[in-house]
This record gives structure tokens, sequence and C-alpha cells, in this order.
């Protein structure tokens, strides 16, 4: 018996690196997978290609288990719709949608075009938006159902050159958190990760000096897609019962990521004025503040 023997699980850019170690993982496991890939570039600015997404429900096939295809956008809402449809066609049911589908065009922010803010907005954040509007009301008739979505460090700490791909990875926070809150009474959890995992992602990053080569080849050695998969596919189990929270995973360590609190509070009886703000509370808040380190300064040890 395996741990998902039954479950349906859409994987949204399935055909490569993180959702397709998900899928592959799935599938094995005995759930009922749609795989659904674009098929496009790293950049999404080419028409797409079915292959990749039917290469990984292939596989799957092969080996025993039960999968279909889909080579549709996550931008497109009808077709998300119709994935939703195909599942339940095909599988009888849809119990999980794993999203990790997802496209960069980084650069300097006073150089980025709107193309490459709203094409990045559009997969990421509005993709993520269509996932969980088109099974929302289906997982609420049947009162089961769960997501993991996909947020990053870049959006949850910060990284230069990606405020679009930030951006739209902290409204994933936003919108899993709600749909956690909002889903509770009717058995419906949502969860995000935020991966570290040698994808065609990370490979797109430069590589500037011989200190990040080394830092690169290390990566590739110690975070591997599968690693991600047993959380994403662990959240999917029956006997998950967390929801809300915001994970990552850096080789094989697991992490709980912080949310949201007030940290400090200064009050004056009197009101404030913008001079005593200057002179009084943020100077006094300051050491409570957080710097504007990377990635790398939070995280600054070797994978384990």
């Amino acid at each position: 018996m395996g741990l998902l023997d039954g479950k349906t699980i859409l994987i949204t850019g399935g055909g490569n690196g993180i959702g397709k170690a998900t899928a592959l993982m799935a599938g094995a496991m005995g759930a009922n997978v749609v795989v659904n890939d674009l098929g496009g570039t790293l950049t999404g600015d080419d028409a797409g290609d079915a292959g990749p997404a039917e290469s990984v429900a292939a596989e799957i096939r092969a080996a025993g288990g039960a999968a279909i295809s889909n080579s549709d956008s996550v931008t497109d809402f009808e077709a998300v719709q119709e994935m939703i449809e195909s599942a339940k066609k095909e599988f009888g049911g849809l119990d999980s949608i794993i999203n990790p589908a997802g496209i960069l065009r980084d650069g300097m922010f006073h150089k980025m075009s709107e193309d490459d803010w709203d094409s990045v907005i559009a997969v990421h954040l509005r993709g993520s938006f269509n996932v969980a509007r088109a099974s929302v009301e289906y997982f609420r008739d049947k009162e089961a159902g769960n997501y993991v979505f996909f947020t990053s460090t870049t959006g949850l700490i910060g990284n230069i050159g990606q405020a679009n791909y930030g951006a739209a990875k902290l409204g994933i926070v936003g919108l899993s958190r709600i749909l956690a809150m909002e889903g509770e009474r009717k058995n419906i959890r949502s969860n995000v990760i935020a991966p570290f995992a040698w994808t065609r992602m990370i490979a797109s990053i430069p590589v500037k000096d011989e200190a990040s080569a080394q830092r690169v080849e290390r990566m590739k050695r110690a975070m591997r897609p599968e690693q991600v998969s047993n959380l994403s596919l662990a959240l999917c189990a029956d006997s998950c019962d967390t929801s809300g929270q915001i994970f990552s995973v850096r080789g094989n360590e697991v992490i709980l990521f912080s949310q949201p609190r007030p940290v400090k509070s200064m009050a004056n009886i009197e009101g404030w004025t913008p001079e005593s703000i200057l002179d009084v509370c943020l100077p006094a808040m300051k050491p409570s503040m957080e710097d504007l380190g990377p990635t790398t300064s939070v995280f600054p040890y070797e994978p384990i």
C-alpha cells in the first residue's frame, strides 16, 4: 500500500525539475497523477511543447502507475478548469494540487519592462489564483482538498534583480494563508514551500566569480528536486493535518518559517509627530529591524 493510494493529484510544471520529480514520486506512491506542463522555455516566451508533460506521464504509466498529461498554461483560467475536469473524468475526482509551475525574467527593477513584470506575475500569482479558484468550490462541496503552493526565499527574504518574482512569490504566501483560514471548516488545507533545489531556474543564475561557481556546484550536489518532493507529497497525505504554514526544504533540512507578527511597539501618549518619530521612535525600533541581507546571509551554512 502506497501512502497516496487512490489519491488524485494535479501537478503543474510537472515536465521538469521539482514538478517532474514530484509527479514521478506521486505515481510511485500510488497516486493518480495529472501532469501539467506548458513545455515552454524558462522565460515563458514561446508557444510551448506537449512533449515534456506526456513524457513524464508515460514514465509513470510504464512503471505501473496511472497518469495523464496536459500542456495548457496555468495563466488561462478556462484551461485550468479543464485540467480539473479531466482529473474528475479520468480518475473520478481530485484531492490535491501541487503548483510549482513558474518562469523567470530577471532584471534590475529600474530596467524592468512591463511585459517582464506582467508575465512573471501571470504565471506565478495569477496561476496560483487560477488553480485555487477553479477547484475550491469542488473541494468545499466534498469537504476535502489540499493545496501545496510554491513561494521562494526571494519573496520571503529578497534577492537583487528579482522584483517581479519576489512580489509574485510573496503574494502566493498571502493567498495560501487565507485559503487555509477560509478552508479550515471544510477540511481544505493549504501550505507553501520555498524550495532550494538544483533546477533549470537555479541553473540560469549567472556565475560571476570562483566563489559563486563553487557554491553552485555544492548546491547541485546537495540540493535535489526529490528532496522537495518528499515534503510536497507528505502534505498531501490523509494523515497530515498541517495547514497555513510556510516551509522551506534545503537539502535534507526541512525549515518552518515564521510569519509576520509584531516585533516591537512604541507608544506616545501625547501623539507622535514626524520629528518625534525620527528622533525617538525609529531609533528605538532600529535594533529590531531586519537588514537588507539576501538569502545567503540568512542561510550562510552548507546544506545538510
